[in-house]
């Protein structure tokens, strides 16, 4: 373990040729910032060997090279890095307002959510939009963000069985996240809404429309709105 200035580092190895940085156990604004920082510090600085990286909500999965660095290598070359991290200084997050439409057809489980928590369907759209999420990192498929930051009194578990097919665009709830599908895909989040923005469009210079540590609110809107931006 090491100990620098903004918590206790975890080095635990994945694979025979992965390892796994944890900043902590829980999952909290401070262990991202440091995840984010690491990461900026290995783009900006990379280590020869090191293939890929990969951020978790509190942690960071690097691959390395097998045939050239053993985990105790890899550790020995982050401690270094690790000891820097005050040293690296995280741009202000952009602020990204995702409009969505809520329940019905865009959200065929709003009314289940709602009875789960003995709410109103509008209830649940209020506290899903009364909060700015954190973009911890992205995964599962291109452009979908795990956002942190939602309220504990919507925390609502996945489906019994995952549906075949999410229509893109969709937002859903899965225990203590809320996340959109960038692209149709099978999926078992409960779908509260959908935005008629594309998430994710390839031929985009931004490939994403979200980035981690971006900071996310999402806007009500009507099916009208939903309509018109739809076709833009």
């Amino acid at each position: 373990m090491l100990t620098p200035a903004r918590g206790i580092v975890r080095f635990q190895p994945a694979s025979d040729q992965s390892l796994i940085i944890y900043f902590g156990d829980e999952i909290t604004i401070a262990a991202h910032q440091q995840v984010i920082r690491l990461l900026r510090l290995l783009e900006t600085e990379p280590v020869a060997g090191i293939r890929n990286l990969n951020p978790g909500y509190c942690s960071l999965l690097i691959s390395f090279d097998g045939l050239h660095l053993q985990h105790s290598d890899v550790e020995e070359i982050l401690r270094p890095y690790i000891q820097r991290l005050d040293e690296v200084r995280l741009p202000e997050p952009r602020k990204v307002e995702i409009p969505v439409c809520y329940g019905n057809e865009y959200g065929p489980d709003l009314n289940d959510v709602a009875a789960f928590h003995g709410m109103t369907a509008e209830q649940v759209v209020n506290l899903h939009a009364s909060v700015i999420y954190v973009v911890y990192f992205l995964g599962f498929v291109p452009g979908f963000a795990y956002l942190g930051g939602l309220r504990k009194e919507l925390s609502t578990p996945r489906l019994p069985a995952p549906r075949p097919r999410v229509p893109r665009g969709s937002v859903g709830i899965a225990g203590e996240q809320t996340g959109v599908y960038p692209l149709a895909t099978p999926g078992g989040w409960r779908l509260i809404g959908q935005t008629p923005i594309d998430m994710f469009r390839p031929e985009r210079e931004e490939m994403s429309v979200l980035k981690i540590g971006d900071q996310v609110r999402f806007m009500p809107i009507s099916p009208d709105k939903f309509a018109a931006l739809k076709s833009q």
